[in-house]
């Protein structure tokens, strides 16, 4: 299935998948990152699939079959995927769900329990709504879907095929846009008349926010896969097979190219560009254009060369103050040593004088 080579038993029986610590005999486990090991060597496992870049040292260390392929994590994904499919659901719409006279079901859909479905949205074959979410009007959901329990989705919305989206997701809310009145403290409210839009097989972690853009639409590219917790503004441009990761902040009319990574909590300040597979490390505030490929850090983002020189030399600090502050105090009694020698070298220059004589 994966294009594995077998070293060890190719009779072995395996009845299941499970972590290092707990597999069995008739289990297969995987080693897909050199820190794990030490667990490896312990595991009681039957079988381990590993990658073919690991060491011939590590790899003999492992007491168990090994199926060693090119890519353990993805071999390791395409099998879970084999023996754990997703199970079929059944097709219709539940007695409890709202569906707009004028809105298009495919026979082949399925809207649950409570859920509503505007006038004027479609939703496609195999596309899934489910309990209590929400599709508003004009709004139109792919073919595959899956719109899990208590998703929201705003008026003109629209969602490619076989997106997914976790509970708690908004789409199409309002973006975050105001204009200063006259009056103090007085904020007048921009209408934001545009749509979201969500590409093919993307997919939305729970409680997450992308926001309708102002004029047009806010977009999320191909493929891309956004964590719980991340926060799209309006306008922003996401582009294909991106990795945002959890409590990330895309700010208003960002754009972000192809294949980026976001680690987690990173920011992005609006309207800026980042480039073409830049990866932006976790906690960094990107505050200026980054050119493709580039690795940054730091608040301020800053290539990550730097930014490591830059964490390397913030551990030295309390060591170069305390040798600052040495050096002041040697200057100090320097200069207090020069001026008294200055001030003995003046007295034994000055002439003698008689008690009586006048100065």
């Amino acid at each position: 299935m994966v294009g594995a080579d077998l070293v060890g038993d190719p009779d072995r029986p395996i009845d299941g998948v499970a972590t290092l610590q707990a597999a069995g005999e008739r289990d297969l486990s995987f080693l897909t990152n050199v820190r794990y090991r030490r667990q490896a060597r312990c595991s009681g496992a039957g079988a381990i699939l590993v990658s073919r870049d690991l060491s011939p040292d590590t790899r003999g260390g492992l007491h168990a079959d090994l199926l060693i392929c090119d890519d353990a994590y993805r071999a390791l994904a395409e099998l879970m995927t084999a023996l754990f499919p997703v199970p079929e659901v059944a097709p219709g719409v539940h007695e409890t769900a709202s569906v707009d006279a004028t809105a298009q079901v495919h026979p082949g859909a399925r809207i649950d329990a409570f859920a509503v479905v505007g006038g004027g949205s479609s939703v496609a074959s195999g596309a899934i709504v489910g309990a209590h979410s929400v599709v508003g009007r004009g709004c139109r959901v792919g073919a595959g879907t899956v719109l899990h329990p208590h998703v929201v989705v705003y008026d003109g919305s629209r969602i490619g095929d076989r997106v997914i989206v976790h509970s708690g997701v908004v789409l199409g809310a309002d973006g975050f846009g105001y204009a200063e009145g006259e009056a103090a403290a007085a904020q007048i409210k921009m209408p934001q008349v545009g749509v979201v839009v969500i590409e093919d097989d993307v997919e939305i972690g729970a409680n997450s926010a992308i926001d309708r853009a102002t004029f047009d639409t806010t977009r999320v590219g191909r493929g891309t896969k956004i964590d719980n917790l991340v926060q799209v503004g309006h306008n922003a441009q996401i582009g294909q097979g991106c990795i945002l990761c959890g409590q990330v902040g895309v700010s208003g009319s960002s754009r972000i190219g192809d294949r980026v990574l976001l680690a987690g909590q990173a920011g992005v300040a609006g309207h800026f560009e980042i480039g073409d597979g830049v990866q932006v490390a976790a906690k960094s505030a990107v505050f200026q254009e980054v050119p493709p490929g580039q690795q940054v850090a730091g608040i301020p983002a800053t290539p990550i060369a730097a930014w490591r020189r830059r964490i390397a030399l913030q551990s030295r600090l309390p060591a170069m103050r305390r040798a600052l502050r040495g050096l002041e105090r040697r200057v100090q009694a320097l200069e207090a040593a020069g001026i008294e020698s200055a001030a003995g070298s003046a007295a034994a220059l000055a002439p003698e004088t008689d008690a009586g004589d006048e100065k």
